[in-house]
């Protein structure tokens, strides 16, 4: 990724239309600084174009409508007055959905400013006399075409325009799954196979072509009583996942949570991701959202905690428990990493700085971690950092333990500091200061996990070929092998053992709600939520947009149901 050379002029509201309030990017080229070379300025142009999915991917961002709307994330009040936030996070899991959830329009905001920062390099790129240019411009094509496959999935609505100065043309459906493929293949024949995965690569918009196909039933009559996957979709799914595989550039990784450790750059299974390089000040919200207030997993930040966030629900645990019984869900090595040897060997209370790292995965039970007294960390006779349990001190109640408890829910009970089971999927930044800053792990997109299983599920869905989907699934669950033993081949498959095997592999990835909405599993019931409605399975329009376009009537119409 390229440092971001630029100035944003930002105003919130539907700057797609003229007339509507702007937020407009005046970016710094070999007009508008001196000093420049071409090349330093067909940079400038495009760095823009990638800034915002940082933001987009936010916890509280994309994050939430993909994770807290299904059964993987729950967020109570936490002790009953926490992440109360006017309810928006109970709206959100419960599928009560309004127009005015600063959630929604944040993310909406923050997807069309990326389209906005798309068709300015698009018109911008091709004055440019570097040679760069050409692949840049069609790395800014395809991220626009992939801003408008966020619209698409969140809003069932795309914006269609080239020329800056026009009013967007708005298209749904089919005509919109129409248009994001076709941009998405213009953009390929001119983007390059090796390039960092923050960038769009030649693979990477395979993978996004294999997604696109693999939904467009979906997107195409999202609110079908049941959706019409066609041969020729799936076919299509299996091209571009055959193309990725074949281009043998790509390996599953041997620890799965390498994957989402801070140096994660260098990858070979990620396709493409988020750029979140600690000097970029990306964010690292994903690994302290979840976390404990009183889990303190730097020895040399005592202010960086985490924040009693969401939980995953009894209903999603309860697929990895009822899988592995009579097993514990914990042998599967997807599910929980120990790092903190205390868990199995009680005597194991000091550990050296360097090399104390918390726990990963799915964390249950009593935690133990660094006590902090007085603003500093308890230490050993010998200088290494004391561990033991873990009680709410930062909540004022000394005596409650820091218990994750399978419930979790709206009552009082289940809605207590320690209440349900948290999640530490992503490392948390070893450079972080507060637990909210200096994000260094590279948030997933598509990586190659995920492209065996469209695989297999496109097998299933043109002609249910089981064997051949049953073989992508095991070659994805045998090559976690770093801590034996992998997880053990299956011996079936169906479309409700792959719709399981995603939420094993994928689970907190934000893919969790395309996935329900797919398999038709939206409309279920779990934990607090029992809503069938199926129009909820878009969001509303943000009502700030509605109105910034209210000079044009008719122009940009309300999802049905709101």
């Amino acid at each position: 990724m390229y440092k971001s050379i630029f100035v944003r002029i930002a105003c919130i509201g539907l700057f797609f239309t003229a007339g509507c309030t702007k937020l407009s990017e005046k970016v710094l080229d070999e007009s508008s600084a001196t000093g420049l070379t071409d090349k330093q300025a067909a940079e400038g142009i495009i760095a823009p174009v990638y800034a915002q999915l940082p933001g987009i991917f936010t916890h509280t961002n994309y994050f939430a409508l993909q994770e807290i709307s299904t059964d993987e994330a729950i967020l109570p009040y936490r002790g009953g007055t926490d992440w109360g936030d006017n309810g928006i996070y109970i709206a959100m899991h419960t599928h009560n959905f309004t127009t005015t959830d600063p959630n929604q329009r944040n993310t909406w905001n923050l997807i069309l400013t990326g389209l906005s920062r798309s068709i300015t390099a698009i018109n911008a790129l091709p004055t440019n006399a570097d040679p760069s240019s050409k692949t840049f411009l069609a790395e800014a094509k395809a991220m626009r075409a992939y801003y408008c496959l966020l619209s698409l999935d969140l809003f069932g609505i795309v914006f269609v325009k080239n020329d800056p100065s026009e009013v967007s043309k708005i298209i749904r459906g089919k005509e919109a799954v129409e248009y994001i493929k076709s941009e998405l293949l213009a953009a390929e024949p001119n983007l390059e196979m090796d390039v960092t995965h923050g960038r769009m690569s030649k693979p990477a918009v395979w993978g996004l072509l294999a997604r696109l196909y693999l939904n467009n039933a979906v997107y195409s009559n999202v609110y079908a009583n049941q959706f019409s996957f066609s041969g020729e979709d799936m076919d299509k799914v299996t091209e571009y996942c055959n193309k990725i595989i074949a281009t043998n550039k790509y390996q599953l990784a041997s620890e799965f949570f390498s994957l989402f450790d801070d140096n994660n750059d260098s990858s070979k299974e990620i396709i493409f991701a988020v750029d979140q390089r600690a000097d970029l000040n990306g964010h690292n919200r994903l690994a302290y959202f979840s976390l404990s207030g009183d889990q303190f997993p730097l020895p040399q930040y005592v202010n960086a905690n985490g924040t009693d966030g969401p939980a995953i629900t009894s209903d999603y645990y309860r697929t990895w428990a009822n899988a592995y019984a009579p097993q514990d869900p914990g042998t599967d090595p997807r599910f929980y990493k120990e790092n903190l040897r205390i868990y199995s060997n009680s005597n194991d209370t000091c550990v050296p700085a360097a090399s104390f790292s918390i726990n990963r995965g799915i964390l249950r039970g009593q935690q133990y971690g660094l006590i902090r007294r007085n603003g500093v960390f308890l230490k050993c006779a010998d200088g290494s950092m004391k561990v033991g349990p873990l009680y709410h001190d930062t909540r004022n109640r000394p005596t409650l333990p820091v218990i994750f408890t399978e419930q979790v829910d709206y009552t009082t009970a289940g809605s207590n500091y320690p209440s349900g089971y948290r999640v530490e999927k992503y490392e948390f930044s070893k450079k972080s200061e507060s637990g909210r800053n200096f994000g260094e792990a590279n948030i997933v997109i598509l990586r190659l996990a995920d492209i065996y299983l469209m695989r297999a599920e496109a097998k299933l869905r043109k002609n249910n070929d089981a064997a051949a989907a049953l073989a992508d699934v095991n070659l994805v669950r045998a090559a976690r092998t770093a801590r034996p033993p992998a997880p053990p081949a299956l011996t079936a498959m169906n479309l409700d053992l792959l719709y399981r095997e995603r939420g094993f592999e994928l689970y907190w990835e934000m893919l969790r709600r395309t996935d329900m909405i797919r398999f038709n599993k939206y409309e279920d019931s779990w934990t607090e939520k029992s809503d069938k409605n199926v129009q909820k399975r878009i969001f509303p329009i943000p009502q700030t947009a509605i109105d910034g376009a209210s000079n044009l009537p008719g122009y940009l119409v309300q999802n049905p149901g709101y």
